[in-house]
């Protein structure tokens, strides 16, 4: 059965931006963040464009492989400029779970308003069989809350942003994780963790 996986850039201090995230500015002061993407010599066979170090993309490339949908927050879809149309990933559909209206939606898009669930559900279907990437920190917490993830992916950014959004919001009980791998690369280090049943 296909997997939900949590998988974000984050700084030591757990956040996924900087100060003052918006729309266009979706990770405030922090897009060193992402710096990693971009400083390699090995280009990404998944993302056009991404030019990441060796061990970085071989991380990288075989996680994106592995998606076949993506669910988003409502924060994450507007400070990302809506995806301009289309989605963090070039190749699997995009699910935004908002409580609110969005009518900017294209075909590539759907909104789910009936909870973290259904939005699995609805991304579960979609992906074909591969698996459901989930982004954005309320996402993020909601589907660790309703027992929904089986992992957790941190790109680690060495840096103390200080202040931004969160990854992780407040959580009823203990999540406990067994790491599975850790790759450290240039300017990352990748942490690959089993929610522990």
């Amino acid at each position: 059965m296909s997997k939900v996986m949590i998988a974000h850039a984050v700084s030591v201090d757990g956040y996924i931006t900087g100060r003052d995230p918006g729309a266009g500015r979706g990770l405030g002061d922090g897009t060193m963040l992402f710096d990693w993407y971009f400083d390699g010599d090995t280009p990404s066979q998944v993302f056009d464009g991404f030019r990441l170090s060796e061990p970085s993309a071989r991380v990288f490339d075989s996680l994106a492989g592995r998606v076949g949908a993506i669910v988003a927050g409502r924060n994450t879809y507007e400070d990302s400029d809506r995806f301009g149309g289309g989605g963090p990933h070039p190749a699997a559909r995009l699910f935004v779970l908002s409580h609110r209206p969005a009518p900017e939606m294209t075909e590539r898009q759907a909104l789910i308003t009936t909870g973290i669930a259904d939005a699995i559900a609805a991304a579960r279907e979609a992906a074909g069989g591969k698996d459901v990437g989930l982004m954005g920190g309320g996402v993020a917490t909601e589907a660790l809350r309703a027992g929904l993830v089986d992992e957790v992916i941190l790109h680690q950014v060495p840096i103390l942003l200080g202040g931004g959004r969160p990854f992780f919001q407040a959580l009823p009980e203990h999540v406990r994780l067994r790491l599975v791998e850790a790759v450290p690369a240039p300017g990352v280090t990748h942490l690959r963790y089993e929610v522990a049943r």
